[in-house]
């Protein structure tokens, strides 16, 4: 398994409890990926406009992610702390109610086929769920399969548990090149240490892309930032999670929905620090008195049309190229029938369109 972050390390615990040896080759966190930055949702709603695959296999890991959480705790004694308890979308004005009722309205039968139910509310009825919104928040959109868990404790989870099913990892341990060899693949390390596999797993984010390339092979990843704001604790004022900000367990809040593209800077700005900040106060006046601890910048690994890359290659056996940023939502999906189709099993249906087949231009159109 080349590459440590939550897509990798979810893979590598699947196969390992599947009695698969398994080495983790992780970089690090050097290159400052979304999965040691990220905002913790399991999140279903508006995912996968476009592409309805991608709305039930979002939906089939939400579903599995009770039984995922309950499993790492029994294995691990580490409490991810998931909570389906649904999650919002709030709207501030009549114009983007209007427009998150039209983006509802097209993803509708989508959804319905993959079990996911979204809902639009008015201000009392999102009150009624979050009291302590503002006057300024007109409405939202609300799905009940939608949740959060706490993606350090997960991260942590998940190697403890791969450990103890026998999964090996090696920290600050970047692959080079790799290429085939006369039992499979060989690794080169950049300190110049050589490793052969017969299977090979790469799930090394925006990495990917050069590894694939040193097979000949195009893998099409390019880095979106985001940012996020992290309070002091507070007192408790927040059920649920929403898209913007999220109180966890421990009483901290996280605020943070931005989306920048500019290149690889993982650092943070305070012109985007003071847009998050302001809409998060307009939708919770209580946020007006808290004080803000850290910042933080992180690189989601985006395809060119923002959906999950699951690669094989016909004249590349044992090999698979795995990239997506929902690596939160899609662990349970990752560890549990992804592994299975790495492991050799059956591939599940909805991934027959995650590979790089659908931006070959002149191949869609033969199809």
């Amino acid at each position: 398994m080349v590459g440590g972050g939550l897509v990798g390390l979810a893979v590598a615990y699947g196969l390992a409890r599947r009695g698969r040896s398994v080495l983790v080759l992780d970089e690090g966190d050097e290159a400052r990926p979304a999965s040691v930055g990220n905002f913790g949702l399991v999140w279903t709603q508006s995912k996968g406009l476009g592409l309805p695959a991608y709305s039930a296999w979002t939906a089939r890991s939400a579903r599995l992610w009770t039984d995922f959480a309950a499993t790492l705790a029994a294995e691990t004694g580490i409490d991810v702390r998931y909570r389906q308890v649904g999650g919002l979308h709030l709207c501030l004005n009549e114009a983007e109610v209007e427009a998150r009722t039209r983006f509802v309205a097209q993803m509708q039968s989508q959804m319905v086929t993959a079990g996911v139910r979204v809902e639009m509310l008015d201000r009392a009825q999102t009150r009624d769920l979050a009291p302590a919104i503002s006057n300024a928040v007109v409405g939202a959109s609300w799905s009940p399969l939608d949740g959060d868990a706490n993606p350090l404790f997960l991260m942590r989870s998940l190697i403890e548990a791969g450990q103890t099913q026998g999964m090996r990892r090696r920290t600050r341990q970047r692959v080079a090149a790799i290429r085939p060899g006369d039992a499979g693949y060989e690794l080169e390390l950049h300190d110049g240490t050589r490793l052969s596999a017969a299977r090979v797993v790469l799930a090394a984010g925006l990495g990917n892309a050069v590894l694939a390339a040193s097979l000949g092979k195009s893998f099409p990843v390019r880095p979106e930032r985001g940012q996020i704001l992290v309070t002091r604790r507070m007192p408790r004022f927040l059920g649920l999670p929403t898209s913007l900000v999220r109180q966890t367990d421990e009483g901290s809040v996280l605020l943070g929905d931005s989306k920048e593209d500019v290149g690889f800077d993982y650092g943070t700005t305070p012109e985007i620090g003071a847009r998050i900040a302001a809409r998060s106060i307009a939708s919770f006046p209580v946020l007006r008195t808290a004080t803000v601890v850290r910042s933080w910048g992180a690189l989601r690994v985006m395809s060119p049309d923002g959906f999950p890359i699951y690669q094989t290659w016909p004249d590349l056996p044992g090999l698979w190229a795995l990239a997506c940023h929902s690596g939160v939502t899609l662990a349970a999906a990752h560890a549990g029938p992804l592994a299975d189709a790495i492991d050799g099993g059956a591939a599940p249906a909805e991934i027959s369109q995650f590979t790089t087949g659908r931006f070959d231009v002149p191949s869609a159109r033969a199809v």
